[in-house]
Parts: C-alpha cells; sequence; structure tokens
C-alpha cells in the first residue's frame, strides 16, 4: 500500500498541514518516516488478516503517532521546540486530543521503545509523566513494532532496520524490554 498524502482523509491532512506545513523541512522528515511505518503495518495487515486488524485506527495511528515531535528540540529533523525528544510521546497525545482524536491519541505515548511501564520511566527519571505507557491494543502493537524498522533520519529513513539491529538496541534497555520485543516479532514478524 503506498500512501498518497492527498487520498488521506482530510481531518488527518488538515492535522498534519497545521503542525508540518509545506514548505518546513521536519514535514518532509515526518511524512517519509510516518509514510513508511504506515506502508509496513498495512503490509503486515495483509500477511495477518486472521488478526482481524482496525485499519482506521492503524492509518491514523500510524500517520499521527510521533505529531509530537514538533514540539521538541530535534533541529537535525527541523524541529525546535522545548521538550526533549522523548516527550514527544505524551506531547503527541495531548496534541491529538485537543484536535478532536481522542480516540487514537494514546498511540503517541504508547509507542515509544517497545513501550514503557511507570516503574521504567521513574527509574530511568524520563522527562515523562510517571504513567504505565505500554501499547494496549493489537493496532497499538502494531504500530509500535512498524516504527522500530524506521528512523526520522538517515540510512533507516527509507529502508527497514534489521531486525536483529533492533533486537540489540533493545536488549541494551533490559530484560523486560526484550521480552516485549520478542513478543512483538513473534506476533507480527
Amino acid at each position: 500500500m503506498q500512501i498518497d498524502f492527498e487520498q488521506l482523509p482530510e481531518d488527518l491532512q488538515r492535522i498534519i498541514n497545521k503542525y508540518f506545513p509545506p514548505g518546513r523541512k521536519a514535514r518532509e522528515y515526518y511524512l517519509t518516516h510516518v509514510r513508511m511505518v504506515t506502508q509496513f503495518a498495512f503490509e503486515i495487515i495483509s500477511r495477518k488478516p486472521e488478526l482481524h486488524f482496525d485499519k482506521d485506527f492503524v492509518l491514523y495511528g500510524a500517520m499521527l503517532h510521533d505529531i509530537g515531535i514538533i514540539f521538541t528540540n530535534a533541529p537535525k529533523i527541523d524541529c525546535h521546540g522545548k521538550y526533549p525528544y522523548i516527550a514527544h510521546a505524551y506531547l503527541g497525545r495531548e496534541l491529538l486530543e485537543k484536535e478532536g482524536l481522542a480516540w487514537v491519541a494514546p498511540v503517541c505515548e504508547r509507542h515509544v521503545g517497545v513501550g514503557l511501564t511507570k516503574e521504567e520511566i521513574v527509574a530511568a527519571k524520563l522527562p515523562l509523566p510517571a504513567r504505565d505507557m505500554l501499547p494496549l491494543r493489537l493496532e497499538e502493537k502494531l504500530i509500535c513494532y512498524a516504527d522500530k524498522f524506521y528512523s526520522k533520519s538517515g540510512k533507516y529513513l527509507t529502508h527497514p532496520k534489521p531486525p536483529e539491529k533492533i533486537r540489540k538496541n533493545i536488549a541494551q534497555y533490559g530484560a523486560s524490554n526484550l521480552e516485549r520485543w520478542d513478543a512483538l516479532q513473534t506476533l507480527f514478524g
């Protein structure tokens, strides 16, 4: 499935255009990344019809999961906000709730890493609200999984990372993260 921006639902286009207006380099990075994640998610959906995904949720969630990056300090991708990058998780959720998309908003904070527990957030002193941010819905797990294969820039912007490279990266964050990754890999790989 190729993602044509002009064919997306109007409300999805409106939100992306509002926060990533045409002409901004950030828009190019953002749209390339979320398109790759969305396309990969839909490839998995086509291979796993027995899982009965909510395709509307996947489309909106995959296209908007990183919307909060615009508020972060990530100049390499033309984002010049005041928040640390990881804060895009809860900032994206708040933005989508404000925009009337509360039904899909939780995916923004639940896709980071392979999800985060309240205990992990507190122990690592992450600049995030102290609450569980684990993907719960099947569709959230799919978006979380697909997101790990693509970066916002560099080699893996348009080419997927090898699963073994992802696993090695996740392993450095502890056994529980690795267990969550392995479960996603078993489900979707």
